[in-house]
């Protein structure tokens, strides 16, 4: 009588591990800390992780980051100059926001405020979210519906949606939203003493009309 050995079927290969990223990654299933280990990778496009997926955009046009820059120096102004500017602890361009789902969402510029403090910006959530309106009807939609929804329910204190197509800043707090239209300003309550002149940022948003239409 002959004894057959019997084996298990080989398992097969694993995959290499994902180190560089590009247009071609749109879709790629990832776990956030295979995503936060690569730091290489095309920088014509930026990436963010929803729900395990690899999502691959445009960088953003100059119509929003010159804006975006001219929003950062206002900030950075007022906590060096303000009395009481020191209620800003940072404010960064171009950060991920560390959502509980373990999604990454890259928004235009963070801020935090009240600290008193560095902050940690993996653990400590935005006292501000900014972001600068793309022109295309789905990016409009993950800015004013999805993004609005997510940050939100983080806890951040307000969201800001900068759209220099209708002219407008939609301020988003929990229960409420301010419209500020050119020609008004805005003082948010997280950062006392900031007014924001929002015909400033639109002034500059105009010059880069030519090149989007």
């Amino acid at each position: 009588m002959t004894t057959e050995l019997l084996t298990a079927p080989a398992e097969a290969d694993e995959l290499p591990p994902v180190t560089y990223l590009d247009a071609s990654s749109n879709g790629l299933e990832l776990t956030p800390d295979e995503f936060d280990a690569i730091d290489d990778y095309d920088e014509e496009y930026e990436y963010e992780l929803i729900h395990g997926v690899v999502i691959v955009n445009p960088i953003p046009l100059e119509g929003e980051v010159d804006p975006n820059e001219q929003l950062g120096f206002l900030l950075r102004e007022h906590q060096q100059r303000h009395p009481r500017g020191k209620a800003l602890d940072l404010t960064l361009a171009e950060r991920y926001v560390f959502l509980p789902s373990g999604s990454r969402r890259k928004a235009d510029r963070v801020i935090w405020a009240g600290l008193g403090r560095r902050p940690q910006p993996k653990t400590d959530i935005p006292t501000i979210v900014v972001e600068f309106v793309s022109a295309s009807k789905r990016d409009q939609h993950r800015d004013y519906v999805i993004k609005r929804r997510e940050y939100l329910a983080l806890g951040v204190k307000e969201y800001w949606v900068i759209d220099r197509f209708r002219g407008e800043m939609s301020v988003f707090r929990t229960a409420e939203q301010v419209t500020i239209k050119r020609g008004e300003s805005y003082a948010p309550p997280p950062l006392p003493g900031f007014v924001l002149p929002f015909d400033a940022l639109m002034a500059i948003a105009d010059r880069w009309r030519d090149l989007e239409s």
